[in-house]
This record gives structure tokens, C-alpha cells and sequence, in this order.
């Protein structure tokens, strides 16, 4: 039967929803082995699959585990969602702008499996902050400041979690309708009523093109749409790295760095964007309207008022955050214009590093990272420091080519 299944796909025939159910749940039951799995994900790479399946591999994910009951919440329970790039930090700073304006945030958030840190791994390298938290303690902290972050449950989506283990091994995290039906089935099993995403697309994300981004976007609309949540989308881009600072500490001191004000560019401008878009769909408003509200707490210091009182109430202490590791510098050696900063080359010397990992079981130092100095655009030296490399490794041929272009 599974064989008959995985035949079927290879060639090119829509599969039912019984079927799907079969070969999947079978997976997450220990009854289909990872070789048959794996040659079944890369028959969806190559043959793509339908609105239908796409819709039907969603369900499946969904009510492989429970549902979220989000219930305690009064109003609309608004999430948001990043595909994925590198710097970025955005949650860190969307988060606490949208619950100083008044809108809940509940977000569940993973580890990174790659070249650097997810949200988890970015708030863990805060000293104490603890991100495993049980519903008790989600339900008594969105009640009391309206925020929470922690790490997705071991009951939620189980069977994407595990399917999503086995993608990144096997060269089959590219599939689009296999990125939305996870993205997706996470979301709608953790309960928001509107969600807001943002397709990164470049060389530092997973989607290359545009066309891919725009194809991820329609989906994902599709996707609200059939359980009727309203999806909106952003698509921004992840050809440079997102801000100045890529790696766990590093981001986390960036994103502090926003909420005081002190941080201008492309990194505010999409965090702005992202949590107007929230607001809006949380208080039922203009984009424009949320905007307003969304400045205003960034500039009058409740956006950083509500971050600080996040990480205290989840026992992390952001004063005795510091960078423990031996400091290199990045020099340019030539004199011109800085044209680009290649995102999937920084990504790459940073797990390189020590901020990523490329197991599951590899442990981060929170402490490795790189700080961009320059600007796309800025007027460079022979001899100018180009970036602040920070790690722990001792090995130091790191490989520092195509990440600056200077002409």
C-alpha cells in the first residue's frame, strides 16, 4: 500500500486525502521507515502537489496533535510568522510593540536547524529566561501583561515537527506546498484568529525568487482562507542580512537597540510594518491608523517597557547579558564603494562561528556572532573595519570570501 502510494505520486497522479493520511500518519507511528518517507518528499519536490492535497496535508498535520485552546483570551488572538533569514530578529521587537498597543501576543516559537539561532535559541542566550513554559503558565502570563514567547509544545503539529526533521536532511525543505502546510497547520493548531507573514525571499532565505515567494503567498492565503483566518503577508528581502548584528546575544542586544530608539533602517522599517499589520487586524483598524499607535509606543518607550517586563516575567535577566569570546576584525582590502553584503555567505561564517547548528543535538554559544560596521553604499577605506567577528572556535581559516563587494 505505502509503496503503492509513493508510485503513485512519482508518477505525477493527486493523491486522496486517505492516502496522504496512510503514508503520513504512518510515519509519525513508526509504521513507514525515513527511506520510504524520504523518497515519497522527494516525489512532492519534483511533482509538486495540488490545492486539494495541499489542503488535506494541512488538516492531517493539524490533527496529528492538539489544539491550542486559546479560549482565556478575550478579542482577536493575532500571530505572526517569519520564513526565515539571517538577522533576523524581528520577533523580538514586533512582539512587544504589538502587546504595548493593547493586542495579545501568544506566539510559539522553535529552535534554529541551520545557520543560525531561531527565536527560542535568540531568548535563551538571555541569562535565566526560561522559553519552556506549561499552559498554566501561558494562560496567567498573557492574562497579567499580554505577551508571551516560548517553545512550541511537544503535542502541537507533532507530525510536522517530525516530518520537518527529516526534510532538512534530505534536501526537501525547498517544496513550497510542504513550507505552507507546515507554516500553516502550526498556526491554525496554535489557535489565531488573523495571522501575518513574512516570505523572506534571496539568497540568504529559502525561497530564491520571486516567483516562489509570490506562489508561497497565494497558498498561504488559500490555506487561511479554507479555515477561514485572515492571512496577510509581506515579502521582504533576504539577499543582505537583516540589521547590523547576526548571532543569538548579538541579535538580542540589536532588537533592544530598536525599542530604545536608537536603530534606524530596514530592520525598524519591517518591524514597523509587521506590527502595524497586527495591530490592525487585532483592533480592527486602519493599516495607517495602526501605524500611528505603532510609532507612538516605539518613540514614548512602551514597546521597551513591555519587552523589559517580558523577559522578567520569564525569569531572564537582560542586564547581565554580555558578549563572552575573542573578537577578530574584518578589514577591507581595497578602497571603494560597498555594493552588497552577500546574506548566505554571512549565514555561513556564522554557524561556522558557533551560532547555529546543523543537528539537533549541537549546542549553540550564544555568544558567537558577526557585527556588520559598514552600510551598502558607504565610502570604503583600504584598511577599514567591515565587520566585528565574535566566537569561541579556535580554528580561525574561517572563510571570508564574497561577503562584501567593494568596487
Amino acid at each position: 500500500m505505502i509503496l503503492d502510494i509513493i508510485s503513485k505520486k512519482a508518477n505525477k497522479y493527486e493523491l486522496t486525502k486517505e492516502e496522504l493520511e496512510t503514508i503520513f500518519m504512518g510515519y509519525l507511528n513508526n509504521k513507514v521507515k525515513d527511506y520510504q518517507m524520504s523518497a515519497f518528499l522527494m516525489a512532492i519536490c519534483i511533482n509538486d502537489m495540488s490545492d486539494s492535497e495541499i489542503f488535506a496535508l494541512t488538516d492531517i498535520f493539524i490533527n496529528s496533535g492538539d489544539i491550542l485552546d486559546l479560549s482565556f483570551i478575550d478579542g482577536i488572538k493575532v500571530d505572526k510568522h517569519s520564513t526565515g533569514g539571517v538577522g533576523d530578529k524581528t520577533t523580538l521587537i514586533v512582539a512587544p510593540i504589538v502587546a504595548s498597543c493593547g493586542v495579545p501576543v501568544i506566539k510559539m516559537s522553535g529552535r534554529g536547524l541551520g545557520y543560525t539561532g531561531g527565536t527560542i535559541d535568540k531568548l535563551e542566550s538571555i541569562p535565566g529566561l526560561k522559553v519552556d513554559l506549561t499552559l498554566e503558565e501561558i494562560e496567567k502570563q498573557a492574562k497579567e501583561i499580554g505577551i508571551v514567547i516560548t517553545s512550541q509544545t511537544k503535542d502541537l503539529a507533532p507530525l510536522d515537527k517530525k516530518i520537518y526533521a527529516l526534510r532538512d536532511v534530505t534536501a526537501t525543505t525547498n517544496s513550497i506546498p510542504l513550507i505552507a502546510s507546515s507554516i500553516m497547520s502550526k498556526k491554525i493548531a496554535g489557535n489565531a484568529d488573523k495571522i501575518v507573514i513574512d516570505i523572506k525571499v534571496g539568497n540568504g532565505a529559502l525561497l530564491k525568487n520571486m516567483e516562489d515567494a509570490k506562489r508561497l503567498e497565494s497558498l498561504l492565503i488559500k490555506i487561511g482562507t479554507y479555515y477561514q483566518k485572515e492571512v496577510r503577508t509581506v515579502i521582504s528581502n533576504m539577499d543582505r542580512p537583516l540589521g547590523h548584528n547576526i548571532g543569538n546575544k548579538l541579535e538580542v542586544l540589536e532588537a533592544l537597540d530598536v525599542l530604545k530608539g536608537n536603530v534606524k533602517g530596514e530592520l525598524l522599517d519591517l518591524s514597523l510594518e509587521l506590527a502595524s499589520k497586527m495591530v490592525s487586524m487585532g483592533k480592527e483598524i486602519s493599516e495607517a491608523d495602526a501605524m500611528k499607535e505603532v510609532k507612538e509606543n516605539l518613540e514614548n518607550g512602551k514597546a521597551l517597557d513591555k519587552f523589559l517586563e517580558f523577559v522578567k516575567y520569564q525569569y531572564g535577566d537582560i542586564d547581565s547579558l554580555n558578549i563572552d569570546a575573542k573578537v577578530y576584525n574584518i578589514k577591507a582590502n581595497k578602497t571603494g564603494v560597498l555594493k552588497d553584503i552577500n546574506a548566505l555567505s554571512i549565514a555561513k561564517l556564522s554557524e561556522s562561528l558557533g551560532a547555529g547548528r546543523k543537528s539537533k543535538e549541537d549546542k549553540i554559544d550564544y555568544n558567537a556572532g558577526i557585527i556588520i560596521k559598514k552600510d551598502i553604499g558607504d565610502e570604503i577605506k583600504e584598511g577599514d573595519i567591515l565587520a566585528t567577528i565574535y566566537t569561541n572556535v579556535d580554528n580561525k581559516k574561517f572563510n571570508l570570501e564574497r561577503i562584501f563587494e567593494i568596487s
